[in-house]
């Protein structure tokens, strides 16, 4: 496929097959990530790799705990009411049971950490789908970065305590692997010539 192709064709996968990805695959895809543009080229993202099942299912639960000690207010994000509903009812797996969870993070005080850490999950869910994996940006973790609960968590895992997580991905083979591109409805485009 070309480059446009692995664009239009990836789509976010929301369920996984029990597989491991192959270590040379992650590596591909993290070098993906570590090769994104940073403002400045300053390079401050910190990818955080988990496939740990006990440390994954930890943080699962740990999330799903913190969500449900929120409330839904009018005009809140939609898939954040989801995330708190679901998990007021004990049934919230916020990384769709994916082996892999990659976490993007970067100094709080860095004016271009969340665009930095975008740009490389953009680029990690490109080369995802390049590979035949599927993939998924995962915002909990942000929304839950400045959680007590969490940051503990997350900073006994190898969090820098300046660090924040602004974006994370779920990583691993799609079941199944759908790769039709869903049709544009939005994006406007305007030409200034």
């Amino acid at each position: 496929m070309n480059t446009l192709n692995i664009i239009r064709t990836r789509r976010s996968t929301r369920n996984y097959l029990n597989k491991s990805v192959e270590d040379e695959k992650l590596q591909q895809v993290l070098d993906a990530g570590r090769y994104a543009p940073s403002g400045g080229n300053s390079q401050t993202t910190h990818f955080m790799v988990i496939t740990n099942p006990e440390v994954m299912e930890t943080l699962i639960q740990l999330v799903q705990q913190e969500f449900a000690k929120m409330e839904v207010v009018p005009g809140m994000y939609r898939s954040m009411v989801h995330s708190i509903e679901a998990s007021k009812s004990g049934n919230y797996v916020f990384q769709y049971h994916a082996p892999v969870l990659i976490l993007t993070a970067n100094q709080i005080d860095y004016g271009n950490n969340i665009a930095d850490c975008a740009c490389a999950l953009e680029n990690m869910m490109i080369m995802a789908n390049a590979l035949d994996l599927g993939s998924c940006w995962i915002n909990q973790l942000k929304w839950l970065n400045e959680n007590p609960i969490i940051t503990e968590y997350l900073h006994s895992l190898g969090l820098d305590q300046t660090e924040r997580v602004y974006g994370a991905m779920a990583l691993g083979y799609a079941d199944p692997l759908n790769r039709t591109p869903l049709k544009r409805k939005g994006n406007k485009v305007t030409y200034v010539k």
